[in-house]
């Protein structure tokens, strides 16, 4: 039997090749990041202290397979203060190492080998990597761009069968932006899980919230995954969770509880921790949303200026996926900018996207994004 992988070509492509040339060279200015650590977002320093000292006092190793049940409490919480509110016990909370281990104990839960699971055609590519250590068949519904990347009904029943085992939704949506504000029928109608990736939902921009999938749908079992990583700006802490919806709870709590179990990779001192960072980081969580918003704001304003590119208020999230206008290869595209000192992802890198796209990141330092947003327009307008 075929090794996982086996057939994934390794080797480094060309925009990788020249952006290796470009830093041994006269360098890059980098739109790209989505590592706060990089653009001087750090969570304050003396909440971690305390936060870490509490466990430090009292430690005592007594694992939970649902998680340490304070941390529970807290992101139990978070959901119930919400638009609209979510109102979730504490033993519908599962703490995990990670979104990504996240993911990976739901495709474990839900999938046998050969069955398949609904992904958006344009997302991060971290689906078809666990897709394909689970065996598991990734088939694309799409996303519309004329309608703000929106989840596309239709498209979706299309792609379901027998062997649908559930439907990945990110909201806000990485790299569009796009935040699902209703119910979709075609959801209901299909009936299969939900499993909601929200880890963006602090950071709105043209709608004033993100609302939970789950209350969207309290008609279908929902998972919906967050964490610590992009709220709190703390990938290097490692602490996520899944939330169970009533009919998730009921038909899956038990089964996942035992695979949480199985593994226990969610470490103590984080779990600790994790209250006092969603009693007392509030304010930086509003810090990094305003920066974000910020960028934004100039990037609309000087992409308007740029005829180029077309870029549409994105609802949330901290991307932006423009259209580029001139370009029909998006490769050809991101190493030509890369010759002129811009580093930004072609829109082939999140799927089989129609027309030539960029993604850059609002996240990026305002000073550098700036001086990014001008040199990228002054290069395509030449």
């Amino acid at each position: 039997m075929p090794g996982c992988f086996e057939n994934l070509d390794l080797s480094l492509n060309r925009i990788e090749l020249a952006r290796q040339r470009a830093a041994a060279g006269s360098g890059y200015i980098d739109l790209t990041s989505s590592n706060p650590t990089h653009q001087g977002l750090f969570f304050p320093l003396e909440v971690l202290r305390d936060a870490a000292e509490t466990y430090w006092t009292a430690r005592r190793y007594d694992p939970d397979p649902r998680g340490n049940l304070a941390a529970r409490q807290a992101i139990a919480a978070f959901y119930a203060g919400r638009t609209p509110p979510l109102d979730l016990p504490d033993e519908a909370i599962f703490i995990t190492a990670s979104t990504s281990e996240a993911y990976s104990l739901l495709f474990t839960l839900l999938a046998d080998p050969g069955d398949n699971i609904l992904a958006p055609n344009v997302t991060y590519p971290l689906f078809e990597y666990l897709a394909e250590v689970h065996r598991l068949e990734l088939r694309f519904y799409d996303l519309d761009e004329q309608r703000g990347w929106q989840i596309d009904g239709p498209s979706l029943l299309t792609q379901a069968d027998t062997r649908t085992r559930a439907v990945l939704i990110v909201s806000p949506h990485n790299p569009t932006g796009a935040i699902i504000q209703a119910a979709l029928p075609e959801l209901s109608g299909l009936g299969a899980p939900l499993i909601c990736d929200e880890v963006f939902a602090p950071f709105t921009y043209s709608v004033p919230a993100t609302p939970p999938i789950a209350a969207l749908h309290p008609d279908l079992p929902v998972f919906t995954l967050n964490g610590i990583s992009k709220m709190f700006a703390l990938p290097d802490l490692k602490l996520g969770w899944i939330a169970l919806s009533p009919l998730a709870q009921v038909a899956y709590a038990d089964r996942l509880e035992l695979l949480n179990d199985t593994f226990l990779g969610a470490n103590s001192l984080t779990q600790t921790m994790l209250p006092a960072l969603f009693t007392q980081g509030a304010g930086f969580v509003k810090h990094i949303a305003a920066q974000v918003r910020a960028n934004l704001d100039l990037a609309l304003e000087r992409c308007a200026a740029c005829p180029a590119l077309e870029l549409h208020a994105p609802d949330g999230g901290y991307y932006l996926f423009p259209a580029v206008r001139g370009w029909d290869d998006e490769e050809e595209l991101a190493l030509y900018l890369l010759e002129h000192g811009i580093l930004a992802h072609p829109g082939y890198f999140y799927g089989d996207v129609p027309g030539s796209h960029l993604m850059l990141s609002a996240l990026t330092e305002p000073a550098r994004f700036a001086v990014g947003l001008n040199r990228l327009c002054m290069i395509l307008n030449k």
